[in-house]
């Protein structure tokens, strides 16, 4: 009879083999791979391990294996809604795959980017994503990292070194200004990011749907954060002539805005316009609710995952790149509603439109 473990100081796998009567191979295939372990005997070993309080160690059985089960998510700003939804998107296939994921921020700070990195170099990390600061787009080589890595929403500059999964920054841009536009704007002017190679994208759009229609593009370029969006905004609708619609790169900055022009005292649209990337829920709570180009953000972030594990699996195979397209939603903020609009006076009879 398997004797009580109180007086040890912990269980070992062997210890859970004999009590749930399997070899220490199975116990170790229901830790990492119950799936392919038969029900009844993946009950077994997990009835076992649950009595006796085991704890696998984990470093250990890292250096057992030929690679790390753990891969990192380096992202910008975890504080943007985008940046959370495709963690979300990465976490749900890591967990599927049985793999550890560690998720650091790094502000778009370089140093705090370069210092991650090397986290990951340390942790023996399988591979990562990352969603580079605007400065490691600049120096990127292939090789350079002891690991895989797969960038979501932006691009290294020149060719394509490592794996991709972006939005068509500039044709969704374009749309986004194209539609404004065509409502009659006139003095659109941008607030865009200055810090990733997205924000430029989109600005370069803008610009060039901006120049076909024979207008003068204004672009504030500012640190992506809604605070920051605010104040630029503000300074805008302060001006004389101030701009009949606000478009904005990223959903920080087109909350910063939206606040503004609430602020200002100002109706949107009849007074400015309003227009951004990112549909945060945040965005369909306005009366009118404000137009936006929705990015596929659960997308980007399985995509990329999915792209990872193919890059472990197969360390040679040629990089991919993945664009994805946005879809522009068209609301409130950005169409003159009926009740605004402004129709002649009907005549009551037909003399009195001789007075």
């Amino acid at each position: 009879m398997t004797q009580p473990l109180s007086h040890r100081q912990s269980a070992s796998i062997k210890d859970v083999a004999e009590r749930a009567g399997a070899s220490t191979t199975t116990v170790s295939r229901v830790l990492s791979h119950p799936e392919a372990v038969r029900p009844d005997l993946r009950q077994r070993v997990q009835q076992a391990i649950d009595e006796l309080g085991y704890r696998p160690n984990l470093a250990a059985r890292r250096l057992r294996q030929q690679r790390a089960s753990l891969i990192g998510l380096i992202v910008s700003d975890i504080r943007n809604p985008f940046f959370t939804e495709i963690s979300r998107a990465v976490e749900d296939i890591a967990y599927r795959h049985g793999l550890r994921l560690i998720l650091c921020n790094s502000d778009e700070d370089p140093a705090k980017e370069q210092s991650y990195l090397e986290l990951m170099a340390d942790e023996q990390a399988s591979g990562v994503i990352l969603s580079p600061t605007l400065e490691l787009t600049r120096r990127f080589r292939a090789g350079q990292h002891p690991f895989p890595v797969v960038m979501v929403d932006r691009a290294p500059e020149g060719s394509t070194p490592s794996d991709l999964v972006l939005l068509d920054n500039a044709p969704a841009a374009r749309r986004l200004t194209e539609h404004l536009i065509a409502q009659g704007c006139r003095r659109i002017a941008l607030l865009a990011g200055s810090r990733s190679s997205t924000g430029r994208e989109r600005q370069a759009g803008y610009e060039a749907a901006m120049r076909d229609a024979g207008l003068n593009p204004q672009v504030v370029a500012l640190r992506p954060l809604a605070a920051e969006g605010q104040a630029a905004a503000a300074t805008l609708l302060a001006q004389a002539e101030r701009p009949d619609a606000l478009l904005a790169t990223n959903g920080l900055l087109l909350l910063g805005a939206w606040k503004a022009v609430r602020e200002a005292g100002l109706a949107m649209p009849e007074d400015v316009a309003i227009a951004g990337f990112d549909n945060n829920d945040w965005t369909t709570l306005p009366d009118p609710a404000v137009t936006v180009m929705a990015q596929p953000t659960a997308d980007i972030g399985r995509t990329a995952a999915e792209l990872l594990l193919q890059r472990m699996a197969e360390p040679g195979r040629p990089p991919r790149r993945i664009v994805l397209e946005g879809e522009l939603l068209v609301r409130g903020s950005s169409v003159l509603r009926p009740s605004a609009t402004v129709t002649p006076a009907r005549p009551a009879h037909p003399a009195a439109s001789a007075a």
